[in-house]
């Protein structure tokens, strides 16, 4: 019946295969009996005689869809829909055809976008087709169901072709607004968290994105419904979208805080919204690892300012009788202000973004033995800027000290699972042992001298450059030379 030439013959038989392959489980059937390579013949037919009408493609568009998007193995189809004429006819019968047909065609796309298998064929093929600026002006579509595949679709292949996406994005008007306005509805639905998805997998270090999403209200829109997700006022729901909803979202917050003290409103906002303990209470309450991974990246961002904002109270100048009784009762009448050990002046989690008054310290550290290893890079580079600022080192490692942090850091250089997580840990040995106090305590674990020689001889150019430093410092501590022999 599809290869007959009467077309309400093969419309009728069109439609019962459409409601078949409904369920998934039958498209292994369908593709048994050899219905994909007719479908797709009919639906590309454009320009022959034997063209069908366009409600006839439609059913067509619809059968390959659900077949697609049903779970099958996509390579082993009879037909290739990943070849470059294939992914290049879909992509020109999109922009040529009708809305419903357009919904299912992109569809079509999303389930070869899901697939860890196509997803780079597909990709590739769109790129050489030009077909980026195409896909992201169907975001505008007023029909829902052509919007909601074509973000699903953008999602999907975003994280290899992020930086294509951000430039298409950057280039056009309205799409990046509409993208942000979705966060303000109530809720969470599958549109938000592709929406979110997508904005959180563009690059971060492209600035002028960065710029655009603040002009478009990101920042505030974004910090607040994290917030309310997380402490409780607003029901979450969703199902199995809250969590790709959080992720991006927390992805998109993190963007903000790189280069922050770069524009003073962002910085304004950041202090507005006090994004330290937003991103501690996100360590600490996120269930996924990538929202952890997300909030020890901001952390670390953030700490890095810690210092530059910290500042010394300011003294209010007076002259004449009051100075002078006040320089008459100064012990009894100024009050004690307690300044941060780590960055000299007076912090807050708010104002300076400071990990210690934050008590962020313990929740990263938490997450040091953690299964996923970019989670700990992210948490171990964040405790990292307690020590970068040289006049205050002492003070950050005896923060790390005091939370007993000094042992599992040891523990990372030896496993050295990734090379990161080795490079930062070697280097943070190398802290450790110009401290008098942590040094002795680390003289006393060969483990630590037989570590350090390993990445001495197998590490990279810079891991080796460090862990000989440390070596050095190591071997000035009394006593070690002969303890070791």
């Amino acid at each position: 019946m599809l290869d007959s030439e009467t077309v309400a013959v093969k419309e009728a038989a069109l439609k019962c295969l459409n409601h078949l392959s409904q369920l998934p489980e039958n498209a292994r059937v369908l593709i048994d009996a050899g219905v994909l390579q007719p479908v797709v013949r009919d639906l590309f037919s454009i320009g022959s005689t034997n063209q069908l009408p366009m409600k006839v493609k439609e059913i067509t568009a619809a059968i390959l869809a659900n077949i697609v998007n049903s779970g099958v193995n996509l390579i082993t189809l009879p037909v290739n829909l990943t070849s470059e004429d294939v992914i290049h006819s879909l992509l020109h019968l999109i922009s040529s055809t009708g809305p419903a047909t357009e919904a299912k065609l992109l569809q079509v796309l999303v389930g070869l976008a899901s697939s860890t298998i196509t997803v780079r064929d597909l990709v590739s093929s769109i790129q050489s087709a030009g077909a980026t600026s195409t896909l992201i002006q169907f975001l505008e579509a007023p029909q829902r169901e052509i919007r909601l595949n074509c973000l699903k679709l953008l999602y999907l292949i975003s994280p290899l072709m992020g930086q294509i996406l951000a430039d298409g994005l950057r280039g056009t008007t309205g799409q990046l607004g509409l993208l942000v306005r979705l966060f303000e509805a109530s809720g969470i639905t599958e549109e938000q968290a592709a929406a979110a998805g997508l904005l959180g997998n563009l690059p971060a270090i492209d600035v002028n994105l960065t710029n655009l999403l603040f002009k478009e209200q990101a920042f505030p829109i974004v910090a607040k419904r994290l917030s309310d997700l997380y402490k409780g006022t607003t029901l979450t729901g969703g199902g199995r979208h809250a969590g790709d909803f959080k992720v991006g979202l927390a992805a998109i917050l993190c963007r903000f805080t790189y280069n922050i003290l770069d524009n003073p409103n962002v910085l304004a906002l950041a202090q507005e919204y006090d994004l330290t303990t937003l991103f501690t209470d996100l360590l600490k309450l996120g269930e996924l690892d990538e929202i952890k991974r997300q909030s020890a990246l901001a952390l670390q961002n953030l700490s890095k300012y810690s210092k530059q904002l910290s500042h010394l109270p300011e003294k209010p100048v007076e002259k004449g009788l009051m100075a002078y009784i006040r320089r008459c009762f100064k012990r009894k009448s100024e009050p004690k202000v307690n300044l941060c050990s780590v960055h000299g002046g007076v912090c807050s989690p708010k104002e300076t973004f400071c990990l210690v008054e934050a008590g962020a310290v313990a929740f990263l550290g938490s997450n040091l033995d953690h299964r996923n290893e970019q989670v700990v890079e992210a948490c171990l580079g964040a405790l990292a800027t307690l020590l970068e600022d040289k006049a205050s080192r002492d003070a950050g490692i005896d923060v790390l000290n005091r939370a007993s942090l000094v042992p599992p850091i040891l523990e990372i250089m030896k496993d050295h699972k990734t090379e990161l997580l080795w490079r930062r840990s070697v280097w943070m040995v190398e802290k450790f042992l110009a401290n008098r106090n942590v040094a002795h305590f680390l003289s006393l674990d060969p483990s630590v001298h037989s570590g350090l020689v390993e990445a001495y001889r197998n590490g990279s150019l810079s891991i080796k450059q460090t862990a000989e430093r440390a070596l050095k410092q190591l071997n000035k501590i009394p006593n070690f030379s002969a303890y070791v022999r």
